[in-house]
């Protein structure tokens, strides 16, 4: 049975690994390979897809996107497979941190939807699609990204409570206020009306 240090240790290192994943800063590292300008000197400087959109460039948009998921999905799913399910949980949330205030970058990182997404999946995959479709649905109706996000984030810890996952319901609420904190400024613009929607060039990234 393993001691109380050696299980913080585990712990602790679970998180790091997680960390690392999620530092990874993909918007960065995509649009310097392909010659674009720095992103973090495009519109409001931030290393999400949503920011790599305004380069113009939709694949590389689509690139980062799926690149800040997949350090989620993959620091849950290799940390649960060597170790345990509250490892997981911890390495996801090292993770978010990562992506949010990577390292490598002076502690300034994305807004952490994409990787919120990636961290769902390896949680739970069909709560992922779930916050995807209400993603949709609320863009669709609104035509406001960062919103559609703020909504499905709010909702996630519920269901995840409703499917009695206690300990990830735990976490996502976690994940939520930080996500949520992350969007303060476009949560001033949608309450001040000036929020740019989906399309439009002004839009303001989620």
């Amino acid at each position: 049975m393993p001691t109380s240090l050696s299980l913080l240790s585990s712990y602790a290192a679970a998180m790091a690994f997680g960390y690392l994943c999620g530092s990874i800063p993909f918007g960065l590292v995509l649009t310097k390979l392909a010659g674009t300008e720095d992103i973090r000197h495009i519109g409001f400087g931030n290393i999400g897809a949503t920011n790599v959109l305004r380069t113009g460039r939709k694949g590389l948009a689509a690139a980062t996107l799926i690149g800040d998921a997949l350090k989620g999905t993959v620091a849950v799913l290799l940390v649960q497979h060597f170790c345990d399910r509250d490892s997981a949980l911890l390495a996801a949330l090292g993770a978010f941190l990562g992506h949010l205030f990577p390292i490598w970058l002076k502690f300034r990182g994305g807004k952490g939807v994409a990787t919120y997404i990636g961290i769902l999946v390896g949680i739970a995959w069909p709560v992922a699609i779930g916050f995807c479709l209400l993603w949709l649905a609320v863009a669709a109706v609104t035509r406001y990204s960062s919103l559609a996000a703020l909504v499905a984030s709010a909702v996630t810890p519920f269901v995840l409570w409703l499917l009695d996952d206690l300990r990830a319901a735990l976490l996502l609420t976690l994940l939520t206020a930080l996500l949520w904190v992350m969007h303060r400024a476009n949560i001033a613009r949608l309450l001040a009306g000036t929020e740019g929607r989906i399309g439009q060039r002004s839009s303001a990234q989620a």
